[in-house]
Parts: structure tokens; C-alpha cells; sequence
């Protein structure tokens, strides 16, 4: 398996979104980087990853992705923190996998309850003939862009780079497909419901997340009650890589909270 290990200090696994190439968050691996050691990796079933993908096992191909890159760098545990459709799986493996999981974040992320609307399964019933509605639909995050970037000119900037890693590392519209409909099977609440790891809830501002409502985020906090939620200012679904200083901060000061919160929950229950 492709993993991808940089700087140095607490573990962070960054799972990537839907789209599933890594090479999208290039930004919030650079920021979070300099402030911790982070191991990220395409989605199992991207042809760049490497690794082994089981039809009949299903999402839980992306748990044994993250089981699998901890084994390759010798970790333990780590934070398991992932963005959008990532953020599911981070949360899924947090539950799953209580020994191998210091804490966990979800990022914009959408919840075990979420379902696709009739835009998306109109979207992925042909994948592949749809895919030119998927980029123009991609349109209305610029007035994100614009916003985080302190403007329409430092928006078309970043909408530019942005774009061009788009092209330079592509996305399958077949593969995203099936990504959502691999939930279709699951009963993920029950599961992810057990977490027990000390919990971040990450979203942007309600008026500028056009792809994961900020309601649907938050839904993790019905979920678990004992997490806690933060927001990226001037920022939507794209606030990990929009502001990437922003969010490596809130990453960082989650995870050097971990151990205070051990040791509050062990005070608690002597």
C-alpha cells in the first residue's frame, strides 16, 4: 500500500473524502505536518493506493486500510481523523477499533444516517454521463473559495490550484458511485454509536457548506453526546484546505488535550 508519512510528533491518520485521492487535502497535510506526524493514503479502491480491495467486504475495506497503514509505520494507535465521506470512516473505525484509536475527528463529515438525496442518486445512476454535471455542479463552491480566501481575486486563485491538482490527480466518477452505494448496506450507528475515544466534530459555517449541510455534521453530537464541536471561521466544506492553518490548529490542540481528558474521565470514575 501508497502511504504517505510526514513530520513528526502525535500520529494523525487523515482519511481523504469520497473523491478518494489524498493529493486534495495536499494543504492540510502541509499545515498539520509542521504541528504533527500524519499518514494519509488514497481510498483502498483507488488504482494509486495499492492496497487490496475485497468486493464482499465492502466499506470495511477502508477500516483495514487504516489497520493496515498503522501496522506499516509501526504505530500502535493514532488519531483518526477524516473529512466528508472519510469522516464516516473515521468514526466507523474509531468504534471498531477502540485499542488502535487515541481519539478520533470528523471533518464536514456526513453521519451514519445520512442517505443519498434524489440530486445524488440521479448523479450515480450512470456515473460516468453524469460526471460533466459533477464538475459543474463543483461551481457553486467558489463562494467559498472567495470567502476564505479574503476575496473574488484570491478565490480564483485558489480555485486554480485547486483545479489544476484536480486534473493532474482525477477522480473516478465510477468509483464514487459505488463508494455511496456501499452504504446502502450498512447499519453504521449502532456501531459507531459505542465510541468510547475522545471525540472533535469539525465543521465550516452553516451559510457556506453547499455539500454536507452543517445540521448533518452535527448530527455526531446526538451521536456523541461527550464530543466536542468546532467551527473553521470563513470556511465551508472545504475548510481543510481552504484554511489549512486553521484547521492543522484545531487538530493539533485536539490532540494534545487527549491525555487531560484521560485523565478527567479516570478522576470521574474513581
Amino acid at each position: 500500500m501508497t502511504i504517505v508519512d510526514r513530520g513528526s510528533g502525535i500520529p494523525v491518520v487523515l482519511v481523504p473524502g469520497i473523491q478518494g485521492r489524498w493529493e486534495w487535502m495536499q494543504p492540510a497535510v502541509d499545515a498539520l505536518a509542521r504541528r504533527c506526524r500524519v499518514i494519509t493514503f488514497s481510498l483502498a479502491d483507488e488504482p494509486t493506493s495499492g492496497a487490496a480491495f475485497d468486493e464482499a467486504a465492502g466499506f470495511d475495506n477502508y477500516l483495514r486500510q487504516i489497520n493496515d497503514a498503522l501496522d506499516a509505520i509501526g504505530a500502535p494507535s493514532a488519531i483518526i481523523c477524516g473529512i466528508s465521506y472519510g469522516g464516516l470512516i473515521a468514526a466507523s473505525f474509531a468504534a471498531r477499533y477502540p485499542s488502535r484509536t487515541s481519539g478520533v475527528i470528523v471533518v464536514s463529515a456526513i453521519p451514519p444516517a445520512w442517505a443519498p438525496d434524489s440530486r445524488v442518486k440521479f448523479l450515480i445512476k450512470a456515473p460516468r454521463l453524469t460526471s460533466p454535471l459533477f464538475c459543474i455542479n463543483s461551481l457553486r463552491l467558489f463562494k467559498e473559495m472567495a470567502v476564505a480566501r479574503e476575496g473574488m481575486r484570491g478565490g480564483i486563485v485558489f480555485a486554480a490550484r485547486h483545479l489544476a491538482t484536480v486534473v493532474r490527480h482525477r477522480f473516478s466518477p465510477v468509483l464514487m458511485a459505488r463508494r455511496v452505494r456501499l452504504l446502502e448496506a450498512s447499519n453504521l450507528e449502532a456501531q459507531i454509536a459505542q465510541l468510547h475515544a475522545p471525540a472533535l466534530i469539525i465543521t465550516g459555517e452553516v451559510e457556506l457548506d453547499r455539500v454536507v449541510p452543517v445540521s448533518l455534521t452535527r448530527d455526531y453530537l446526538r451521536i456523541w453526546p461527550q464530543a466536542r464541536l468546532a467551527s473553521i471561521a470563513r470556511s465551508g466544506h472545504l475548510g481543510s484546505i481552504t484554511r489549512p492553518d486553521e484547521f492543522a490548529e484545531l487538530v493539533a490542540s485536539f490532540a494534545g488535550s487527549i491525555p487531560r481528558q484521560r485523565d478527567e474521565r479516570r478522576r470521574i470514575v474513581v
